[in-house]
């Protein structure tokens, strides 16, 4: 194992000067293809020290990678995935939450998929978004030409078609639904090979985003069957958790066979990196998040998914690419993070980007040729902020080299406590000073970017009508983003900010089952059952609501009316003018309980 950073500019010149006069005669620009695991930590490999789970296909490209150890995200998917599609800090992209409307990448933002097709690569997302359900947020809409995915930042979420197992689901394939027969790990790698395998003679950029191994934890047996006996005895925490992600390592096997056999592995730069900490591979003791982990491997990190401890946000980052001579093993101590990809991929393809786009990240290739000069005092800040409007130092992990500082009040070095166990900020006040300093003027350049709103447009050419979910309600609670809360009769509202892009007559329609359903309005739901041979369980029982009258309020119009519980759905029909403004909703029940309408379709006639 290589681990000095100064060997790679030799490894770098004696390898690239080929490189470059076979990319010379080619003139080809590399293929791009970036895989996130969902929910997987660094401590899930084996290659990174996991002794018990088996990860093969992922040590394989560990081993013929350059590898980031001190790699950096957010605690959580939506503003990881923000942060590595822009190039910014996810405050700035304006996703500091999974729900509640502020997991919409903003509108201004540009991707780097927009930024691979203005350079003319064929661009393809397979798997998890989890950046917006509706014009402009959807993938289609920020640069991807061929896109299969689900809704929402998961299966069985609200914006996810009706109860999608992941077997056999219906998916959203270029803005319709279609079913597809299979895994859904196994459909995302295999239309992302027959995109590919199309689109071999130009280069390529795809995404494959996995909603493995996140929640529900649904695989075949057969791949959590050698890790049960480790659940059953305490060692780790959730066997099926071990199987989604043994099921990924198979699929990214496949992928490098496919590579290899069309002959286009040498000129792709193949990235592989997670969204946030462990969310089942550990356990910890105490809070939930961000205790001690005392079941499971976490490579002696504090904290799992969510934590502003070191388990929470450090991640795996491999990069290989043999044209770009990046085929050795090789590890990169250098803080680094997830906004760095962006401007990576910028360097390395040779991409032209509009003039004035400006990264909050920069590109990782001095490092790979050897040169951590502008790394040495770098400062990254990562957070879960999970709230309306972001407060300064809430749930704020500041880093710096091997220095922590968490929350503004909580100081640790990790040379000497890799743990986070000891808290030493009262023995260094200049240190905690130099970097509260820094985060002040940080947190007073970011704020402004607070006010940009994520408006969902309505009456627009590009998605008429519009789908509302209550996923993305603004509300002080959180919101129902899980079909278990349907079921369940959630009690909650809040209200949608959307653009009503022509003044003209709009229906609205009312509904507290998904328009897939044909359920009628207070009918409760059938159970879903087990599926023999998988982890997939019965779902609970819809339940039953007696709702009595409806109301909606949007600009100066307030309706209300009685309603047929027999009905699938409730419907008003209101004129609306052009401009931004706010939609709620209101089912009254029997016993005077308000909630709002769990699902909402906006049409202009």
């Amino acid at each position: 194992m290589i681990r000095r950073v100064a060997y790679l500019g030799v490894l770098w010149s004696a390898l690239a000067l080929t490189c470059h006069a076979s990319n010379s005669q080619s003139k080809e620009k590399p293929n791009v293809i970036l895989i996130l695991v969902d929910d997987q930590g660094y401590g899930d490999i084996a290659a990174l020290g996991n002794p018990i789970i088996q990860t093969p296909n992922i040590d394989q490209l560990h081993a013929t990678s350059v590898r980031f150890t001190d790699y950096h995200v957010n605690p959580t998917c939506a503003p990881s995935r923000a942060a590595l599609m822009t190039g910014h800090n996810a405050n700035r992209a304006g996703v500091w939450h999974t729900v509640n409307g502020r997991s919409m990448i903003l509108e201004r933002e540009t991707t780097v998929a927009q930024i691979m097709q203005d350079n003319g690569y064929a661009t393809g997302l397979f798997g998890k978004w989890h950046l917006g359900d509706n014009y402009p947020f959807r993938p289609e809409d920020k640069g991807f030409e061929e896109v299969l995915t689900h809704g929402g930042g998961g299966m069985e979420q609200t914006m996810d078609y009706w109860d999608n197992d992941y077997f056999n689901d219906t998916y959203i394939h270029n803005g319709k639904l279609e079913k597809y027969e299979g895994y859904c790990t196994d459909i995302w790698f295999e239309e992302a090979m027959k995109f590919m395998a199309d689109k071999k003679d130009e280069p390529f950029f795809v995404y494959l985003p996995t909603n493995a191994a996140h929640s529900p934890y649904f695989v075949e047996d057969k791949y959590l069957e050698p890790y049960k006996q480790y659940e059953e005895d305490g060692t780790i925490p959730m066997a099926a958790f071990y199987g989604m992600i043994a099921n990924v390592d198979e699929n990214i096997g496949k992928l490098v066979d496919f590579l290899k056999a069309n002959e286009i592995m040498d000129n792709t730069i193949l990235i592989f990196m997670t969204d946030n900490g462990t969310a089942q591979g550990a356990r910890v003791e105490g809070h939930r998040l961000d205790g001690f982990v005392n079941k499971g491997f976490n490579d002696g990190m504090r904290g799992i998914k969510a934590s502003k401890y070191e388990g929470g946000h450090r991640v795996p980052l491999f990069i290989h690419w043999a044209d770009g001579g990046i085929t050795t093993g090789t590890d990169i101590d250098e803080l680094t993070a997830h906004y760095d990809i962006l401007p990576t991929l910028v360097d390395m393809a040779g991409l032209k980007v509009e003039k004035g786009l400006k990264f909050d990240g920069q590109s990782l290739l001095p490092l790979i040729k050897g040169n951590n000069k502008k790394f040495e005092d770098r400062i990254v800040i990562t957070n879960s902020q999970r709230i309306e409007v972001p407060e300064p130092w809430r749930r704020t992990s500041l880093m710096q080299g091997k220095w922590r500082l968490i929350d503004g009040v909580e100081l640790y070095n990790l040379e000497t406590d890799p743990g986070q166990r000891n808290n030493i900020a009262d023995q260094h006040p200049e240190k905690m000073a130099e970097f509260k300093a820094y985060y002040d003027k940080w947190w007073a350049e970011i704020s402004p970017s607070y006010e940009d709103q994520p408006y969902i447009y309505v009456g627009h050419v590009a998605e008429n009508p519009t789908k509302l979910y209550c996923h993305d309600w603004h509300t002080d609670k959180v919101s129902p983003w899980h079909q278990r809360h349907i079921r369940s009769g959630y009690v909650d509202n809040g209200y949608w900010q959307i653009k009503v892009a022509e003044a003209g007559t709009y229906k609205i329609r009312l509904r507290r089952w998904p328009v897939e359903t044909g359920m009628m309005l207070n009918a409760p739901y059938p159970v879903r059952p087990a599926l023999p041979g998988t982890s997939v369980d019965e779902s609970k029982k819809g339940k039953a609501l007696t709702i009595q009258k409806a109301r909606i309020l949007v600009q100066d119009k307030d309706r209300s009316t009685a309603v047929d519980g027999c009905s699938e759905f409730v419907e008003f029909t209101v004129e609306l003018e052009e401009g931004d403004s706010q939609l709620q909703t209101w089912f009254t029940l029997e016993d005077g309980t308000e909630l709002g309408a769990y699902f909402v379709d906006v049409e202009k006639i």
